[in-house]
């Protein structure tokens, strides 16, 4: 029987290994023949040791065949080195490549080609450009493979300047007109952010392939260019050029970017046709436009077909919850991943962060620190800006200024999260002074700090001091945006100065956006003045017809000057829009659960006992003087019905389960959707002093620390 040297499938041949030993032991090394019952055939040594290394599937074969090469004499083939060295990229690793390469006296272009590639693809980038040097040294010319190589190394290590000397050697060496070295250079200058220079290179290609277009996409996705890479797809299907799954990744990233879901959807569909469903650069793609455009749930569906998540996926979902508001699920997410011990990157962390912020849970926000205390993220600047904000957030000032003074590294991003905390919690003193030394510091102000700066003085009452600091941010070379302009409106209009702050808005050198005006409007509603609230709300009607806070404002306004019969026009034209107005809710945290209450709620556990207390609270309420304010009641309701209206608002309900619920002195956690009325403000003074609680609300606008009897704001919200 004759032994058969065509070696199937993927399969090492035992047999094969037992001639090797058995060929060893009879010195035959040459032209022999051999048969596995007779000890004889006739074979051809290098064809039979190139199969053996084709079919190799452990590093344990490769020192096997390596020893017969030496033994045979054949250890100074190149070839059969060559393939040695690229068949140890998946078996052996890259020192065992190194070894074989340094052993061998004179490698040619193919043997240097090969250890090069080792190093590419095990992301040894630096090693491979030393190679590279050491094949220029040794004076072995280059071929078409080696330059795509050196040029993947570049883009890697974004060595431009190496980069542009490979671009000269390919002129030099005649390899301007190969397309795979073209590709190549497109590729470099894009993932090095020359894109306009990889757009030359790409212009002078004579034979487009689809790498070369699918280089260019790429480069104009990855380089904050969304809508250029999309016209360069649409140019490379006019050219009748099918896109492969690669292009396909890249034309999702540049729809994710400007957020065009319809588009996207025909991309999804393009892929599914294509029967691309399964791969993972296109699930993760997928995942990330979804989970962005808001389709969070059907996000889900593609990241849960993945058995392994890597951290781009995991990344894609976790912020995509927690940007869409899917603040628990995106904690659940982030618990998941931390579980699984898979290890998460800032990016993960910031968005597990804004998670807790949205939760607005301080014991949440204490757990989500005390883990970055553990990690390498404690000293990441972007992190630590986080984190201050989300303590901000969840109503602990006071810990978001230890994480800010503990931090080394302050920059202004850090500067500006701290300013912007105490703007939120109305500490306008506190927040100019950390201004002051910010400069001191010698770190120069942004667009962000300024918002920071201008929220704490409307949130303060400090018209003066807010009016100087925005007329100097174009000491800084910052121009005032829509978020500067709003909120010197409202610090106007907070104030009563409304023909002031319409002035201001007339004299604006931009169109007055909806934030602008919506300012104006809620000011209007605080200080009753019908005939310009109503001018501002026609303007917000045209800018954003369907936006169901601008009508509850407008009817607020008309409720708060008691002109009934336009409130009744107003939800008239609500319902014909199809517009509900939202419920109110307040939330309250007790160990570590949250739980929310709407006006007139009977529907918690434990409601008879929430309601038995809010009856007490009222007793003492009246027994200390206090009067409900029937002018915040916005329904033409007689004096019983504006009383127990009152009364059942949902964060006094929050207040009550608060109350029997935790220990005597425990402060109470309240967010609220809403923005406090003002019989509930002065209510809540008066509670916290009679119960001698602090009580904290967070409302949409800024927190609200009620203590003796006391607010932060000073009754100035």
């Amino acid at each position: 029987m004759v032994l058969n040297l065509s070696l199937p499938g993927n399969v090492f041949p035992a047999r094969a290994f037992k001639f090797l030993r058995v060929s060893s032991l009879l010195g035959i090394h040459s032209n022999t023949c051999f048969d596995s019952d007779h000890f004889f055939c006739s074979f051809n040594p290098v064809t039979f040791y190139a199969s053996l290394i084709d079919n190799s599937v452990h590093k344990s074969h490769l020192n096997q065949i390596h020893a017969q090469l030496l033994a045979s004499g054949l250890q100074y083939s190149g070839f059969l080195i060559t393939k040695l060295v690229n068949c140890s990229l998946n078996l052996a690793g890259i020192h065992y490549a190194r070894k074989l390469f340094d052993f061998f006296p004179e490698p040619d272009v193919f043997l240097w080609n090969a250890i090069i590639r080792c190093y590419s693809r095990h992301s040894f980038f630096n090693d491979a450009l030393e190679m590279y040097s050491r094949m220029q040294m040794a004076w072995v010319s280059h071929d078409g493979f080696t330059f795509p190589l050196v040029l993947k190394a570049c883009s890697a290590l974004l060595a431009l300047d190496v980069g542009r000397g490979i671009h000269g050697q390919v002129f030099r060496c005649g390899f301007e007109g190969d397309v795979f070295v073209q590709n190549g250079l497109v590729s470099f200058y894009a993932k090095c952010g020359q894109i306009q220079q990889a757009n030359v290179v790409f212009d002078r290609l004579s034979n487009k392939t689809i790498v070369s277009w699918t280089s260019l996409i790429s480069g104009y996705a990855q380089n904050g260019e969304p809508v250029e890479a999309l016209r360069i797809f649409s140019q490379m299907r006019k050219m009748n050029v099918n896109p492969d799954w690669i292009a396909l990744v890249s034309v999702l990233k540049a729809y994710t970017d400007i957020e065009d879901l319809e588009h996207g959807k025909s991309i999804h569909g393009c892929v599914i046709k294509m029967g691309l469903e399964s791969e993972i650069d296109l699930l993760i793609s997928l995942t990330a436009m979804y989970a962005k455009c808001g389709q969070v749930k059907f996000a889900r569906t593609f990241f849960d077909q993945v058995d392994v998540p890597n951290l781009i996926l995991w990344n894609a979902m976790i912020s995509g919850y927690a940007k869409n508001g899917y603040a628990e699920e995106a904690l659940e997410l982030f618990r998941q991943m931390i579980t699984q011990n898979f290890r998460p990157d800032s990016i993960t962390v910031t968005s597990g962060i804004l998670a807790c912020a949205q939760m607005g849970s301080l014991e949440l926000a204490r757990w989500m620190s005390d883990y970055v205390s553990r990690t390498e993220f404690s000293k990441d600047v972007f992190v630590n800006s986080a984190l201050i904000d989300m303590f901000a957030k969840c109503g602990s000032i006071h810990l978001a200024r230890i994480i800010f003074d503990r931090a080394l590294d302050k920059d202004v991003v850090l500067w500006s999260a701290m300013i912007m905390g105490y703007g939120l919690h109305g500490h306008g003193k506190e927040s100019i002074d950390l201004f002051g030394a910010m400069k001191q510091a010698g770190v120069c102000p942004n667009d962000v700090t300024f918002v920071g700066l201008l929220t704490a003085c409307k949130n303060s009452g400090l018209v003066e001091e807010g009016w100087e600091l925005f007329y100097h941010m174009r000491d800084y070379g910052i121009e005032p945006r829509h978020q500067h302009y709003a909120c010197v409106v409202d610090l106007l209009g907070r104030k009563g100065y409304l023909d002031q702050a319409y002035s201001f808005i007339r004299n604006m050198p931009t169109q007055p956006g909806i934030s602008v005006w919506g300012a104006l409007l809620s000011a209007c509603k605080i200080h009753r003045n019908v005939t310009l609230g109503e001018y501002a709300a026609e303007q917000l009607f045209s800018l954003d017809p369907y936006n169901t806070g601008h009508y509850v404002q407008l009817s607020n306004l008309y409720a708060s000057a008691r002109l009934w019969d336009r409130v009744a026009k107003v939800r008239v034209l609500m319902r014909e829009k199809g517009l509900n107005k939202d419920t109110g809710q307040s939330v309250i945290e007790i160990n570590g659960k949250l739980q929310a209450f709407q006006f007139g709620d009977k529907s918690h556990p434990r409601s008879s006992e929430i309601y038995e207390e809010l009856e007490n609270l009222e007793r003492k309420l009246k027994e200390a003087g206090f009067s409900p304010h029937k002018e915040s009641v916005l329904h033409d309701l007689n004096d019983e019905e504006i009383e127990e209206t009152l009364c059942n608002h949902s964060e006094r309900l929050a207040i009550a389960y608060g109350l029997i619920s935790t220990s005597p002195g425990t402060t109470l956690m309240i967010t609220k959707n809403l923005r406090a009325c003002v019989n509930c403000h002065a209510a809540t003074k008066l509670i916290s002093k009679l119960m001698n609680r602090e009580i904290v609300v967070r409302d949409t606008n800024r927190f609200h620390h009620f203590k003796d009897g006391l607010c932060s704001c000073g009754d100035y919200w």
